[in-house]
């Protein structure tokens, strides 16, 4: 893109009918959809890895479905994330890593260890969790990205947790949980989670302007102004691979805003 290449820009899966006739044209052929979608967009967030593993083949074909430069983030398993003891989860991330993930190549982007909004920050328990994140598997390198989503979290302390574990803390912009800005890993991840059905492409073109202006200076290695951080101590600034994903809210119009988004960039 222009000037900021290592931004990625993209939606969460690809299999969602209303998007058949608004997104992909009239009677495309649902196996093609991925293709369609990659051709568009510069990543996905594979949801479905949240619910069920997935078969190596299945990952393997992923990867061949999509051009040079796409990239996959996977939300991990619930198993890892939904449970009152992290530090227990040690199995179920292993199992997550193990089922195949590594198929991908160089399409496989972070992944992603969403949080239920009760859970609170034990951080004790979340050091151990953190610990457990692999760096690598199979020769692969692994990055990760965790989306906390209850006020306890937007602490100092959290803050230099993430950062000591090499981990991105997910920056979401929602209507229904408190965001957390900060930087912390060697790559930026934003959801984008407040498109309303009224706007075309979910967001309107001024929001759009800021979140192409905010893209960059991530990329850059900034933390712009303007949002909500827990911690006063700013990361060291280098360039940041960047990736931006519109999810929820109006997901009729998520495809729409990330190209929107994309088209930004490249201006």
């Amino acid at each position: 893109m222009s000037d900021t290449p290592a931004i990625r820009v993209g939606i969460g899966g690809w299999t969602y009918e209303p998007w058949r006739g608004s997104f992909f044209p009239e009677k495309w052929p649902h196996k093609r959809e991925l293709e369609y979608a990659a051709g568009k967009l510069t990543a996905i967030e594979v949801n479905g890895t949240y619910y069920s593993s997935q078969k190596p083949a299945t990952f393997a074909s992923w990867a061949e479905a999509v051009p040079d430069g796409f990239v996959f983030t996977l939300k991990a398993s619930r198993y890892c994330t939904n449970r009152k003891v992290l530090a227990e989860a040690g199995e179920s991330v292993a199992k997550f890593v193990g089922q195949g993930i590594v198929e991908l190549g160089d399409r496989l982007g972070p992944i992603l260890w969403q949080f239920m909004a009760t859970k609170k920050f034990d951080p004790e328990d979340f050091r151990a969790f953190l610990a457990l994140l692999p760096a690598n598997h199979e020769g692969v390198s692994l990055r990760h990205a965790v989306q906390v989503r209850h006020e306890s979290f937007a602490v100092p302390e959290f803050v230099a947790m993430a950062r000591e574990a090499g981990v991105a803390l997910v920056y979401a912009d929602s209507a229904d949980y408190p965001a957390i800005a900060d930087v912390t890993g060697d790559f930026v991840y934003a959801r984008l989670e407040n498109a309303t059905e009224d706007e075309p492409a979910g967001y309107a073109p001024d929001a759009l302007d800021h979140w192409a202006d905010v893209s960059r200076r991530w990329a850059r290695g900034e933390q712009p102004g303007g949002l909500p951080y827990a911690s006063s101590e700013a990361p060291g600034k280098r360039p940041r691979e960047t990736f931006v994903l519109f999810i929820n809210g109006a997901k009729v119009r998520a495809p729409h805003g990330a190209m929107a988004l994309i088209d930004r960039l490249k201006a």
